[in-house]
Parts: C-alpha cells; structure tokens; sequence
C-alpha cells in the first residue's frame, strides 16, 4: 500500500530541484456536502433511490461507516471548515436557538468566529484556488461571509434553507432569502434551481483559473435535500408510487441491504420507532397517499442531487483533473424529522402562504418536510434523527475517493470526526495550521486529527479506545469513549437521565445498561 504521507514529504525534499524531477502535484480538493441526507438515502448505504454517480464514487474509493458529524448543519459546517469542535468555532448553539445563559457567551455566537481560522483560509495562503458555493449558514456580515472566510471566489446562499427554486426564505422569519456571489448581492436566473446552478458555479470556477496550473480546494454545499421539499419540473413523477408500500416496508427493505452490503451486522438490531410515529397500516389511505408522495418528492430531489454530483465528477475527468482530486462526500448531519411545520410562525405562514395539497407537492408553489416517519428510515437501524444525538442524528454517510488511495469499493469501519478533515486536507497540502496565531489575533488550535494514516492502514484507528469525544447541542449530550457511549435527552426520545450503551454489541442502542455499570456512568461524568 502506497504510503501518502510518505509520497508527500518527499515532494517537500524536492522543492529545489523541481524543474529537473517529476514532482508531484498537490492534489486537488473537493467537498461534497448534502443536506439533512440520511444515512440510508444513497444506494451504496442501502437506499433504493437511484444514485449511481455515488454509487460509483464508493465503488471507486472508500466507503465509512462509522463517520460522526454534529447533530444539525451550522455545527458541522463549523468542524469541517476549522478542525475544532463546534463549541470553540461558535457554534455551540443555533442561530435564534439561545437559552438565556448562552446569549452574549463566547463559543455560542452562533457564526463560525474569529478563534479559528479556517482551512479555506490556510489554504489559500499556501497557494490554492479556494472556490465555494451552496450553503454558507455560517454568519451574515461580510467580515464572516465566505470571501472573508479564504473563499477567491464564492456563490452563496447565507441562510440554512431557502426555496430551491428562487429567493423565497426557508423559514417566516426569513422572508427573502439572502444570495451572495463575493460578498456583493446575487441575482438568481429565472430558471434557477438550487443543485442545477451550484453545480454550474463550482464547473465555471474549477474552469477560470486551470491555466495557472495551481491546486484548487472546491467546497459544494448543496442544500438538497433540505426543506422544502421542492424538485425540477421534469422530476416531480421519477418516483411515482415507488412509495405506495409505506415507510415501515421501506426502512425493513434498506436495513436489510445494509446487512447484505457488510456496512452492518447482525448484532444491528433495528431501534424501535419513536410511540408517537403512527405505523403505516394505522393511516388512512389518504394519508397514505399523502406520505408516499413527500417521500417521491425527496428521492427526486437526491436522484437530482445525484445527477449534478456526477456532472462534477465528469467534468474533472475530461479536464484530467480527477485522479488528481481528493473527494470526500457527506452529509451534515441525520435526517431530517423535525416538525418544521411547527417552528416559529410557520404553523400560520406555511398554510396561508403554500399549496401543500397532494398534487402540488413539489412545486415552486409548496413547502412541504417529511416528518419523523420517513427520517426514521433515513437513519435505518439506528436511533434518533436530526438535532439530536442518537446514532441516527449524528452518524452520516461519507465516502472518499482520491486516485494515490488503492481502494476501490473497500468498507472502513473505523470511528473518525468532521473535525477530523480540516487536519487531514492539510496534511494533503503539505501545510500547517498555524497554531494560536494567525494574522495577528489568537486562534484556537485544531482538536481534530488527520485520518491520512488511517488510510494508509486501515487497521490502526484515528483515535485511541480511551480518548473521549463529546457532543452537546439543545441541552442534549453524549460522550463517546471507545465502544462506551452515554446520552442526556429530554423525554420522549431520551429519559431525561444519563443512558449507557456498548455499541460494539448494541450499535443501535436499544438496551441501556446504565443500572448495570455506574462506575462507567461516574467515569465518563
């Protein structure tokens, strides 16, 4: 097996004699990052949503099954750009989440804050392009907008949801969405389409600098397939009545590919469904119909989402660029099943605003989530969804493909962090943090690793059995100790005590052995 921080170092060695040798070119970087995708939504996860760019990705590289990310979108987008946790980088909360006792705090600014730095940053210091677009949701003044966030060139939208098909807010609050291209306000085309055109901007920016012949790192942050659940006209019936049989069918139906795909075992027993989740036989038919039709409407907007990833990808083959392309692929967190429809004032806006009737579904006209029902199948076996920190709210789908990795189709079962990445794209460069200084004012150091010599051997770990790892948002936690890990959630999805589980023999924590090990309950208190 080739080893890559090897092979990097030895670039390093070669610098001054670069025009006699045949140095190797720093790669490439492209983040993928889906939005509220679920762990079983892609079919190289077990999903039955057609996702074959994907699908080829994990069949061309390396496919994680155990990789962690925050358990909503600002607090991941967070680690991933700083390589700290999301508490230093100021997103220990949500923006308009506060409780009292954080308001004014530092860590809980709700934007990504001045005590890190970010690797967009580093990394165009050491020479690269640095190009994003999609989803920001990271802080609204231009002192923390993307271009003075190490972005050269950026397309984006600053709020965490929107219409996908025009400049319409996500939520009431926010009316208009904001659209921002380096740092001046964007007009949106008539026939935008939020995967369609990040996808266009990311081609047409990889493309304007290619002459120079320098490096690029390419963050895509979709917002597919986030609320609204909206898709492209010539999409609204891809699926139709592929749902007809129910959500209780379909989860059965992935959970027992996942096995069949070795991303699971048996001793995966599937986690009992929230009681408040009615099961499909209890509804009505036209309920039924209504439920299968949300579900349609998101394996359109993935199949979509799919679609422009595999522009991207083709693209980067025709250029010559692929093999030389670091790619990881994730989600930003579980599945989305939270009552958006009760958030706010969106209980009198959405209705008096949208048409959620069956046929409209979809339509730039409609605003429409999928509940708790089909976020439970998102997450397959595992417990919980979205904001919350259940396996199923902060386990994710990741893949990694890079043309000096011998992998091809490969499984890695090892435990790894988005905080993880920021350390290993450095690595990558040939470059460093810099530290608790840069420019002039004190940042917080990296707290993540890089995972690069995990890939060069897939049998060490990127963490050590006794070092802890820690997740808090809302008031809900969780602390990870090798195989040991122990949640705090209010009722009805936790018991409102601390709650103990070995996920090496319960991986979807359906037996809480906390009564039996108290001396592991205090350890890890």
């Amino acid at each position: 097996m080739r080893n890559i921080t090897g092979y990097i170092f030895a670039a390093l060695l070669l610098v001054g004699c670069a025009e006699q040798s045949n140095e190797p070119e720093r790669p490439n970087i492209l983040i993928i990052l889906a939005d509220d995708l679920g762990y079983t939504d892609i079919g190289a996860y077990g999903g039955e949503i057609r996702t074959p760019n994907l699908d080829d990705l994990a069949g061309d590289g390396l496919l994680l099954t155990n990789f962690y990310a925050a358990p909503t979108c600002s607090p991941t987008r967070a680690m991933l750009l700083s390589g700290a946790d999301y508490h230093l980088a100021g997103l220990g909360t949500m923006n308009g989440s506060w409780d009292t006792n954080q308001l004014g705090k530092r860590g809980y600014e709700a934007v990504l804050n001045k005590d890190v730095v970010s690797v967009s940053s580093i990394l165009q210091d050491s020479g690269y392009h640095t190009y994003m677009t999609g989803k920001w949701h990271l802080g609204y003044v231009q002192e923390l907008q993307p271009q003075s966030r190490g972005f050269e060139q950026s397309f984006v939208l600053l709020q965490g949801g929107a219409s996908h098909f025009s400049d319409r807010g996500g939520l009431a609050r926010g009316a208009i969405a904001d659209y921002i291209e380096n740092g001046e306000v964007a007009e949106i085309p008539d026939d935008f389409y939020s995967s369609n055109y990040y996808t266009d901007k990311m081609i047409g920016y990889i493309d304007q600098d290619r002459a120079d012949g320098n490096p690029f790192f390419g963050y895509l942050a979709y917002t597919a397939p986030h609320w609204p659940l909206q898709v492209a006209p010539e999409d609204i019936d891809l699926y139709k009545g592929e749902y007809d049989s129910g959500y209780d069918q379909i989860r059965t139906d992935r959970i027992a590919r996942l096995r069949e795909l070795g991303i699971i075992d048996e001793k995966t027993i599937t986690s009992m469904a929230p009681d408040y989740i009615e099961s499909w036989d209890q509804l009505s038919a036209d309920e039924q119909r209504s439920e299968a039709r949300k579900m349609e409407i998101f394996a359109a907007m993935v199949d979509n989402l799919d679609r422009n990833i595999g522009r991207v990808i083709d693209h980067l083959k025709q250029i010559g660029e692929y093999d030389n392309t670091f790619i990881l692929f994730m989600s930003d967190n579980g599945a989305e099943g939270n009552n958006i429809g009760n958030m706010g004032s969106n209980a009198e806006w959405i209705p008096e605003a949208f048409d959620n009737s069956v046929q409209s579904m979809g339509t730039v006209n409609s605003f429409v989530h999928y509940g708790a029902q089909w976020a439970q199948v998102g997450s397959g076996p595992y417990r919980d969804f979205k904001a919350f920190v259940g396996e199923g709210g902060i386990k994710v789908p990741s893949i990694i493909r890079y043309g000096d990795l011998p992998y091809k189709g490969d499984i890695d079962h090892g435990f790894m962090t988005v905080k993880d990445i920021a350390p290993t794209l450095l690595e990558l460069a040939n470059t460093t943090h810099p530290g608790t200084k840069y420019k002039g004012r004190d940042v917080y150091p990296i707290t993540g690793k890089s995972i690069l010599p995990h890939l060069n051997d897939l049998d060490t770990s990127v963490y050590k059995p006794e070092e802890i790892i820690v997740w808090e948002l809302f008031g809900r936690r969780a602390i990870r100790q090798g195989a040991w890990k122990m949640t705090m959630q209010a009722e009805p999805i936790g018991s409102g005590e601390w709650q103990l589980y070995n996920l090496d023999d319960d991986p979807s924590e359906t037996k809480d052995v906390a009564a039996l090990n108290s001396d592991k309950i205090a350890a890890l208190e």
